[in-house]
């Protein structure tokens, strides 16, 4: 194994792997370097849009098309808030992928691009300005260009301080269950709010997948959160652990950073979308995507590195800015008087079409593939 390479990659869940297939198809020497270990679960709502499913048959290609064959389609949306229920259709349809299959499928078909991917390896630190030096666990390693999709709490991120800012807690299992709907519901309540959707299980079992995030004061535990909503603890009352939950701690919102000094940022190292929006996923394979192929102008000579990630930086806040501030506005309406959510709700409920306006308003652009 060379220790000389066109592009590192930082991170191994969509946003990374997207990035590193997207540049390797091109030609380019690639090292993928993950901390973890694959397949593992992940907090996540495991909603894949319908944006994003061409550029996800493009990465997986033929070896690993089982994926999106057997997943399951997901055609209705359905919001529990205030004692009323909105329902909104999700046309067309979007898909539920695990993550435990999801990453480890991304990862296998990087491997099957050319990419060089190292998993249990830490980075240290990153060196130099494009040329870099990335020292790791594993050594050291030298590319002309980097691409951090290490997530949001990396070790590689600067220090930035948000201590008035609102830290949330994410929290996701599997669970068993009796009834089998095509839905993606999600319960509001005080401080918080909840997913459910079916997810088949590696072994092909249909579970539910039920993902919260919540404020720490408000919940401690998924347990917890399934007792703030009454129709949420009804449902609940017949569902068994497929696992034990996981969590992750903090969550925060802030302005996406797409690009910090020479190295181009993807998934949620370039910015943290609210769950409840459902493009996390197709972000982070369009973010990533995106970055690839302006590392890939730069690596041919077209573009100086400072042109690359300016030309990244302005497409990744045009096509994908827009969600993050929708989403924004989304999360303030639920802190709004009851009597003003009560009345946006009903117009919702009598107006089809003002309903699927304030979904399609959470959609990231289509991207043309790179």
């Amino acid at each position: 194994m060379t220790n000389a390479y066109d592009l590192i990659v930082i991170g191994g869940g969509p946003g990374g792997t997207s990035a590193a297939i997207t540049a390797a198809r091109e030609g380019w020497r690639v090292l993928l370097l993950e901390r973890g270990r694959f397949p593992r679960h992940k907090v996540c709502g495991e909603f894949v849009s319908t944006e994003s499913l061409n550029l996800l048959n493009w990465l997986l290609r033929d070896s690993q098309q089982d994926l999106l064959q057997h997943s399951l389609q997901l055609s209705e949306s359905r919001l529990f808030l205030d004692g009323r229920t909105v329902r909104v259709p999700v046309n067309p349809a979007a898909v539920s992928i695990s993550r435990y299959d999801l990453d480890l499928a991304l990862w296998n078909a990087s491997e099957k691009a050319g990419v060089t991917a190292l998993q249990e390896t830490t980075v240290q630190r990153i060196d130099g300005d494009a040329p870099f030096c990335v020292a790791t666990t594993a050594g050291e390693f030298r590319a002309r260009t980097v691409i951090n999709a290490s997530g949001r709490w990396s070790n590689l991120k600067p220090t930035d301080n948000h201590s008035n800012s609102t830290r949330w807690l994410g929290l996701k299992g599997h669970f068993f269950y009796g009834d089998t709907e095509p839905n993606v519901d999600l319960y509001f309540f005080q401080g918080g709010y909840c997913g459910v959707q079916p997810v088949r299980a590696p072994d092909g079992t249909i579970l539910l997948n039920v993902c919260a995030l919540v404020r720490p004061d408000m919940a401690a535990t998924l347990e917890d959160v399934l007792l703030h909503h009454p129709e949420l603890t009804a449902r609940s009352r017949s569902w068994t652990a497929a696992f034990p939950p996981v969590s992750t701690f903090p969550a925060i919102f802030r302005d996406p950073a797409p690009v910090a000094g020479s190295v181009f940022n993807a998934g949620d190292a370039a910015c943290f979308v609210d769950p409840f929006v459902g493009d996390g996923i197709s972000i982070a394979l369009r973010g990533g995507n995106l970055a690839a192929s302006n590392v890939s102008a730069f690596l041919r000579g077209e573009k100086t590195i400072k042109q690359s990630l300016e030309t990244y930086g302005r497409a990744y806040r045009q096509s994908l800015r827009p969600v993050y501030r929708n989403s924004s506005r989304l999360r303030r309406f639920l802190g709004v008087p009851r009597g003003l959510r009560v009345a946006l709700l009903s117009a919702c409920a009598s107006s089809p079409r003002l309903a699927r306006y304030l979904v399609e308003a959470t959609r990231s652009k289509a991207l043309e593939l790179q």
